[in-house]
């Protein structure tokens, strides 16, 4: 089979986060606070359970479901040349991934091999920015290109939609599959401002073909200045999506609820209608 096309340079993606200088990330914050709250709503034990986040300092060492606490074993999510770490064996009860499916080449592999790993009845989590995080940033600047160099450049990444990710859970071999969002409207003093704030992340442009010279001072002015035209406030502030999809679905069982067969209905759905 071929693979696919490579879009995202993973190396470089390691390079920027290995160049932080602040370790504050609300961003993960928010996404490690939204994966407390959902393992919480859980009845089980995880006996095994492993975590892939970009930093692997931000991730959390023990989990608490609503009937026990677990540990999390925690792997860096660009720790090497392949999508995936190298997990320490199989039958994980539970493997959660935050941040880094959005910068995944090959989403399908992903997720397969990651099932691959899970125990009977186990459970995969994921958390990765969704297709709407920065478009205003998108936005402004496919207008800067096309004033300031007369084309577009590929500058934002494209990212995972809530929509296919039902799909590509069951792609993977995955029961009960849920695909869901957090949208989260963050508020800067100027555009500057929010890209400074991205590259102190290491959320530097990450794609292979990416414009191989630096930003001119001229194309950026012209950004910042499209972003304020369209989606600042009155009182000056710049707005910025962040769209968090999760994905969840589980390693097959026979325990787990399974859909009826076609044609075991007793009832007729007119019938039913007609009775509410």
């Amino acid at each position: 089979m071929s693979q696919p096309p490579s879009i995202f340079d993973t190396a470089l993606i390691g390079q920027h986060l290995a160049r932080r200088t602040d370790p504050a990330d609300f961003v993960t914050d928010l996404v490690l606070a939204d994966l407390e709250d959902r393992l919480a709503a859980l009845i089980r034990d995880f006996s095994r359970a492993a975590i892939i986040g970009p930093d692997i300092e931000k991730l959390p060492s023990t989990g608490q479901t609503a009937s026990a606490s677990f540990e999390f074993e925690r792997h860096a999510a660009f720790g090497g040349d392949d999508d995936i770490p190298a997990l320490s064996g199989d039958n994980f009860n539970l493997i959660v991934s935050v941040l880094h499916l959005q910068v995944v080449n090959d989403v399908p592999g992903y997720l397969a091999r990651l099932r691959a790993r899970l125990a009977p009845d186990g459970l995969l989590m994921i958390a990765a920015l969704g297709g709407e995080t920065l478009t205003e940033l998108r936005e402004a600047f496919l207008a800067a290109d096309a004033l300031v160099l007369g084309g577009a450049s590929a500058r934002v990444a494209p990212m995972l939609q809530v929509r296919d990710g039902g799909a590509l859970l069951q792609r993977a071999g995955l029961a009960l599959p849920v695909a869901d969002v957090e949208t989260h409207v963050v508020r800067y003093p100027t555009p500057f401002a929010l890209m400074a704030e991205l590259k102190a992340l290491g959320a530097a442009n990450p794609l292979l073909d990416r414009p191989r010279r630096p930003a001119t001072p001229t194309l950026l002015a012209a950004a910042a200045q499209a972003y304020a035209e369209r989606d600042a406030d009155p009182d000056g502030r710049i707005r910025a999506t962040l769209e968090i999809v999760w994905l969840s679905g589980w390693a097959p069982h026979e325990s787990q609820q399974q859909p009826l067969k076609p044609g075991s209905a007793t009832t007729r759905l007119g019938d039913a209608l007609r009775q509410s």
